[in-house]
């Protein structure tokens, strides 16, 4: 393995990856199944990304983006699903990555533990390429852009009828607070994850999120028939755009990176977005004694927020619910990450920074001061639009 080649840290310090990074010889070996891309000849990058291994490549014929995972993280039926939900969108008007297909037609291919995937390389800069989740845009008028992207997602999304993903790790889903039953619905989950499950650490902290959480799901409850079921990406960070330009005016060009995408609803996924890239939650890792050191970038939430209703407007239902939505929708992939850490990297350690630190610990914030803040901030964006629609 290179030294060079770093991952993000759960801490945001860089760290050895945990998957080896790819290899020309592995590249082009890759590459033989897909004549029209043509041999290798260079790896250009090598993504920081800490739960794949995936480089951008420069071929005879042009540039690829080529994935590798371990077969108990995505199988091909677990790439498929991601797959037909791309090329629906794609055939949608949607600015998203084309997934190639090989000489078989094929566009999973297994090679004993390990699936691959090669996309066309979509244009535009990574001007976040290597900034962490739950770091903010650099200015309002990135994160404007953000939220009109998201909008035409959802736009370009509204057909596709797939089913939920089955349980996989490192799928942000929403079933638990979905339900009329979370305590019931947090039991079939768990149960359907063995190896948290059988987890007295994860069990616990489960509860204790139920307990912390109940009062948004109260606050949600009620607004959940109005939620219509869509497709959504679930990962709406930064860094998971490209950009026109590396100004501070630079519109997004292409959204990537559609591996935590499930059927959840618009409003699931806008409150991702704002989980993403509004709340420093790092700071908090690092103090988390100290929960008011967070930094909350208000003027990126409105930004964001116009940004989406200036291409879809949210209806009276989804804005209420979007601040209890908020609060709650990080639970799921918290467990998902701990199962993660839990079943297939073996650590402990990381594992609980996930049950405790981000299931909990989020979970405890959203009930403290600052929390609260962000959510009323919210709220009052509902209000005022509901005011509005009124006159």
């Amino acid at each position: 393995m290179s030294a060079a080649v770093k991952a993000h840290g759960l801490d945001g310090s860089l760290v050895e990856p945990d998957w080896a990074p790819l290899k020309l010889e592995e590249v082009s070996a890759l590459l033989s199944q897909f004549p029209a891309c043509g041999e290798p000849h260079k790896i250009l990058n090598s993504s920081p990304r800490p739960f794949s291994a995936a480089s951008l490549v420069a071929t005879q014929t042009g540039r690829v983006f080529i994935k590798r995972q371990h077969r108990t993280i995505r199988d091909r039926e677990g790439l498929l699903e991601e797959h037909r939900f791309l090329h629906y969108l794609l055939m949608h008007g949607a600015a998203v990555p084309r997934v190639l297909a090989n000489a078989f037609g094929e566009t999973v291919i297994e090679d004993g533990d390990w699936t691959y995937e090669v996309h066309e390389a979509s244009a535009g800069v990574d001007l976040y390429g290597d900034a962490l989740s739950w770091t903010p845009f650099r200015t309002a008028a990135h994160a404007h852009s953000a939220g009109r992207a998201l909008a035409r997602l959802h736009k370009a999304a509204e057909g596709f009828a797939a089913t939920r993903r089955k349980p996989r790790p490192l799928v942000a889903s929403f079933t638990i607070f979905a339900a009329e039953n979370p305590e019931a619905e947090l039991r079939r989950y768990l149960a359907a994850r063995p190896a948290l499950a059988e987890h007295a650490a994860v069990r616990a902290y489960a509860e204790e999120a139920l307990e912390l959480l109940a009062p948004f799901y109260a606050e949600l409850r009620p607004l959940l028939p109005a939620l219509q079921p869509l497709w959504t990406h679930n990962d709406l960070h930064a860094s998971n755009l490209l950009w026109t330009d590396a100004g501070a005016d630079a519109q997004a060009a292409a959204v990537i990176d559609f591996g935590l995408c499930d059927r959840t609803n618009a409003v699931h996924d806008l409150a991702h977005a704002i989980e993403r890239n509004i709340v420093e939650w790092l700071v908090l890792v690092a103090d988390p004694a100290r929960p008011e050191s967070a930094p909350v970038h208000f003027d990126h939430l409105h930004a964001l927020l116009e940004g989406y209703e200036s291409v879809r407007s949210l209806s009276d239902e989804d804005a209420a619910a979007l601040a209890p939505m908020l609060a709650l929708c990080h639970a799921e992939f918290a467990l998902s990450e701990a199962d993660y850490f839990v079943d297939v990297l073996h650590s402990e350690e990381r594992a609980a920074m996930a049950y405790d630190g981000w299931l909990v610990g989020h979970a405890r914030w959203f009930r403290e001061q600052d929390g609260e803040k962000l959510l009323d901030a919210i709220r009052s964006c509902a209000e005022t639009k509901g005011r509005a629609e009124e006159q």
